[in-house]
């Protein structure tokens, strides 16, 4: 065991495809793929097992397992799929020495030692450990009520993300920690307000003309296309654009670098939408039909609206003073909603008259509450089939076999209104007196004006002129036969991690949509649809027939005081509230948590959530490791690795891409897959997963065959509309939902396809859904029902109403948010998308003269996925300690070189890191790296408070509507560690007997992480 199995230069190449590939053949989901294979060869032949990395945690990158005598020996890149084109990062290769590790947990264990020392772990039966969990928390249920136990999750592998949200039915408990809150959650926030959910996902996969890289490096690690694709499309753009302050791989090779300072990419969103105004490059029918530009606002109005449905059902009231028939007439309809019609005299010749002279209305009456022509413009004549008709999509430099898509022509109106978007007008309204309205428009332009390029270098960095030429590559279109925009915007994390997080993410939205890059090849589509359940909602609370807690439990979630958007999201509680009412009982006792695979370093100050963590009266925590948060655990309990798995698995993003996570060896010992553990903590409760008879707590093979069983040679229910002079009538086509024949009966069936055929493209499944773009023309963007529509094969829900727009409540993709402005009726700045400087930051007055520095993190490490992988060997002996960049210029002011550990400090904390001299940052900024711990250090915290970066924020500082921690651009003062200034006089972060952390790649304990084979029975 003292030496590697394959070489250093081995693991950070790409390995070589060795091997064939063997198909399954009636694999059992209760053994490993590879054993059912394996009596097909024998001696040292293989088996390559095709399956979807989860070394990451994002992308789908399809990859084979080779397996030999039942051991997994590596993992290659599937060069059949195409989402990845092959990819097999380091991190994916590594994945072989963490399933196979020492330190991974076999058992359930307990505590026996007082909180706050090394816990002294005992191996407990799982009856023991399920008999324990319930009788804690019935306890604490009884003595608190429900809502003092919470839940919490990491990063979305999906099976615990899902496992994880139906306990919060099972608890009865509102509250939920969510890395989703500060990853990505604020994008899918944002675009559910005023788009579509997730809308900020981006079709790379097709290779757009310009590729706008914001605020990430993709080419490094995990994003919705990642490594060797962004390169290639990067590479195949004709314009490519970085927008980041610091100088990322791809950023050297791009034709803008966008050099703002940390913080301000909403004034730089902004500034490039005022040039996108001024040089009239929008697309002008997409603005009028399908945003809500044209709509009136009518400032001395009181607001009024209508109720509509949040993302779980449930019902709130709109209250908007965008203008609508209601504010007109007595008893008119308070969803059509007024634009003044510039062409109302020419249809007035042609004998078109409307109800209100110039102006005209769109109903957003979406589920026919007052009539059914909700959903288009007044006397309007739509076709579903005539939306539908164009072209095959004709994106270049896609992949040998991959599918162009079908792209619609764009649909003018009809009869041919052309809503006003600049202008004043004056109506009379039912209070009879006449006011003045603007068309959203005209806001919207003066909101962007404030950022004008001349402003925004005065903020960003950037001079003025750069900005007006980035946006101005992006804006005019390449070729503009295409009928659509250069391609989306890719934004990433660092727009989401700051007090700006939903304006930001607004802003981008909005700026993605004028330009004519909603759902079109390249632009931003939102996550794959496919007819399998591709996000095992069948294992969460929206499993069919599992129960929902009463409404009053979602008004007693934590938080919604200070953030009340949140309760419209509904979709977690606030991480940094939470942890204060552990600590104080304010608003009521917090006093148990569930974790399954979550990290308390993620978000809020690190040393604030450990101060909560300890004093919980009982945790529970699911996971792989040994970690620094269940350091502080009651109970852990042992899960699956990725390999040792079965999921079905369908592209998170809009790669467009349809497989499976297959299991390919056996888990260790006692080692068990998350929803199993979910399930059986159900089953003891006596809570019902599902409504049908005889199978309230199915087993996973039962929930795997359902999960594909939509999968079907037929097409699937959906329905057109034939709208004359404003009348609507719809026909229902294709096969009923309960008549679905499917196309494989069994999960062991679908692997057994999967394995022969690999990955399909979501386009040849589903062709008049995600096979089709300008969804929201065609009806297809409503197909589903709302937010994680999950279609139930045996009830038929799930469906939507295939009418044209979005999923908001005007049905338009909203650049005035009815949503925010409903939720925050007295800040008008912040209906429209708007950004302030950063708390803390260098405009922050004296802090400047003690923080001289901006500091910035969360950047990809091309080993390590945030806290993952540091007792991995391979992974650590490449990067064994954390590194903050630093201009070469700055780090000899303050007398630092290369390779010197440094001490950071803010009034909230000091971590120490290992200088990195870079002159890709500017000479006021610094790069720290993010969620560092030490596994080797065998005491409560694991070291996490040596380097862990979250020590240094203000806990308070957060985003004003979805809770964001302030993780990025504040400020900071840096200094070398000496012998003088360190504890046990040695700049090397020690454990408390002196020993210092694994600091060099030489170090002998990296040996003792190597993969261990025997022991997993």
């Amino acid at each position: 065991m003292d030496t590697l199995t394959m070489s250093r230069r081995t693991f950070v190449k790409t390995a070589a495809i060795t091997g064939a590939t063997v198909a399954a053949f009636g694999a059992s989901t209760r053994t490993a793929l590879a054993d059912q294979t394996y009596s097909e060869v024998s001696g040292n032949d293989t088996v390559a097992v095709k399956t979807c990395c989860r070394g990451c945690g994002k992308m789908e990158c399809g990859v084979k397992v080779i397996v030999q005598n039942g051991r997994a020996i590596r993992i290659e890149g599937d060069e059949g799929a195409y989402q990845s084109m092959g990819n097999c990062c380091t991190k994916s290769q590594s994945s072989i020495q963490a399933a196979y590790h020492p330190d991974r947990l076999h058992y359930p264990m307990k505590r026996t030692n007082p909180k706050g020392e090394e816990p002294g772990w005992q191996r407990i039966t799982w009856d023991e450990a399920m008999e324990t969990i319930i009788s804690n928390f019935m306890e604490i249920k009884g003595k608190y009520g429900g809502e003092s136990i919470a839940c919490q999750v990491g990063t979305s592998r999906i099976w615990c993300m899902h496992s994880e949200s139906i306990l919060k039915n099972m608890l009865e408990t509102p509250n939920n920690i969510e890395a989703w809150q500060i990853c990505k959650g604020p994008r899918h926030f944002a675009t559910t307000m005023v788009s579509q959910f997730a809308m900020s996902w981006m079709e790379t996969i097709t290779r757009p003309k310009v590729y706008v890289q914001w605020g990430g490096a993709s080419e490094l690690s995990n994003y919705d296309d990642s490594c060797r694709t962004t390169v290639d499309v990067a590479s195949r753009a004709d314009i490519h654009i970085s927008c980041d302050p610091r100088m990322a791989n791809m950023g050297k090779e791009a034709d803008y670098w966008q050099h703002l300072r940390p913080g301000t990419d909403g004034a730089l969103a902004l500034a490039w939408t005022n040039v996108i105004i001024e040089k009239k490059l929008y697309d002008d029918l997409y603005v009028k039909k399908w945003t809500n530009a044209p709509f009136l606002v009518c400032e001395d109005i009181e607001p009024s609206g209508f109720p509509t449905v949040r993302t779980d059902g449930s019902y709130w009231d709109v209250k908007t003073h965008l203008l609508k028939e209601s504010d007109v007439k007595e008893g008119g309809s308070p969803y059509k909603f007024l634009v003044y019609d510039n062409n109302w005299e020419k249809l007035k010749a042609q004998g078109i008259e409307h109800e209100y002279g110039p102006f005209t209305w769109f109903n957003a009456d979406q589920e026919g509450v007052i009539d059914e022509t909700g959903g288009f413009w007044e006397g309007e004549n739509y076709d579903s089939e005539k939306a539908r008709q164009g072209r095959e999509a004709a994106q270049d430099n896609l992949l040998p076999g991959q599918t162009q898509g079908w792209l619609p022509d764009p649909m003018p109106f009809d009869p041919a209104i052309d809503p006003a978007l600049e202008g004043e007008f004056e109506i009379e309204l039912k209070d009879g007196k006449k006011h003045k309205v603007k068309p959203v428009w005209e806001h919207y332009k003066a909101r962007a004006a404030e950022f004008k390029p001349e402003v925004a270098a005065e903020i960003t960095g950037i001079p003025a002129s750069e900005i007006e030429a980035a946006a101005t590559a992006y804006g005019t279109r390449l070729d503009p036969s295409t009928g659509y925009g250069n391609g989306g915007i890719q934004y990433m994390l660092a727009v989401e991690h700051g007090c700006n997080a939903i304006q930001n993410c607004r802003a981008f939205d909005n700026l993605v949509g004028i330009t004519g890059n909603m759902d079109t090849p390249g632009g931003n589509r939102g996550p794959t649809i496919v007819p399998i359940d591709g996000d095992l909602q069948g294992f969460s609370a929206w499993a069919p027939g599992a129960s929902t807690p009463p409404a009053e439990v979602n008004q007693k979630q934590i938080g919604i005081e200070k953030f009340p958007l949140i309760s419209w999201w509904q979709y977690w509680c606030d991480s940094h509230s939470l942890w204060t009412a552990v600590l104080t009982g304010d608003p009521y006792p917090v006093r148990a948590l569930w974790n399954e695979s979550g990290n308390f370093m993620s978000q809020s100050n690190s040393t604030t959530a450990w101060e909560a963590l300890l004093s919980l009266d009982f945790f529970v925590d699911l996971n792989l490791w040994h970690t620094p948060q269940n350091d502080t655990a009651d109970i852990i309990l042992p899960v699956a690795h990725w390999i040792e798995l079965n999921s079905p698995r369908a592209s998170q993003g809009s790669a467009g891409a349809m497989g499976a996570t297959v299991k390919c060896v056996q888990p260790p010992a006692e080692a068990k897959y998350d929803p199993e553990i979910v399930m059986d903590l159900a089953r003891r409760m006596k809570w019902k997963w599902t409504d049908e008879p005889g199978n309230e707590w199915p087993d996973i093979q039962w929930q795997l065959d359902d999960s594909i069983k939509l999968l079907t040679d037929d097409e699937l229910t959906y329905t057109t509309w034939h709208v004359e002079n404003g009348v609507p009538t719809y026909e229902r086509h294709g096969v009923p939902m309960a008549e679905v024949k499917p196309k494989y009966k069994t999960w062991d069936e679908y692997v057994e396809a999967f394995q022969k055929h690999g990955w399909w493209q979501a386009k040849d499944i589903e062709p008049r859904n995600w096979g089709t773009y300008r969804r929201y023309q065609t009806g297809a963007m409503r197909a589903r029902d709302r937010v994680w529509a999950r279609l139930d094969y045996t009830a038929g829900k799930g469906i939507g109403d295939w009418k044209p727009g979005w999923f908001t409540p005007t049905m338009k993709q909203e650049i005035w948010s009815t949503v925010m402005e409903s939720h925050h009726p007295d800040r008008k700045d912040w209906w429209l998308p708007s950004w302030v400087e950063p708390p803390h930051g260098p405009k922050d007055g004296d802090r400047i003269k003690e923080y001289p520095l901006t500091a910035t993190t969360g950047r990809r490490i091309p080993v390590y996925f945030h806290s993952e992988h540091r007792q991995l060997p391979w992974c650590r002996e490449l990067w064994p300690v954390p590194r903050v960049e630093i201009n070469p210029k700055t780090a000899a002011e303050y007398g630092i070189e290369q390779g010197d550990w440094v001490w950071i400090e803010t009034e909230w904390g000091k971590i120490r890191e290992v200088a990195d001299l870079y002159y890709g940052v500017d000479e006021d900024v610094i790069n720290l790296e993010h969620t560092w711990w030490y596994p080797e250090v065998q005491e409560a915290g694991h070291g996490f408070q040596f380097s862990q970066v979250n020590q240094l924020i203000d806990h308070d500082a957060q985003d004003p509507h979805s809770g964001t921690s302030n993780l990025r651009a504040y400020q900071v003062k840096i200094y070398k560690a000496t012998p003088e200034n360190s504890p046990f006089n040695n700049p090397v972060p020690c454990d408390s007997n002196g020993t210092p952390i694994i600091h060099t790649s030489d170090d002998p304990r990296l040996k003792e992480w190597l993969p261990v084979y025997e022991g997993r029975e």
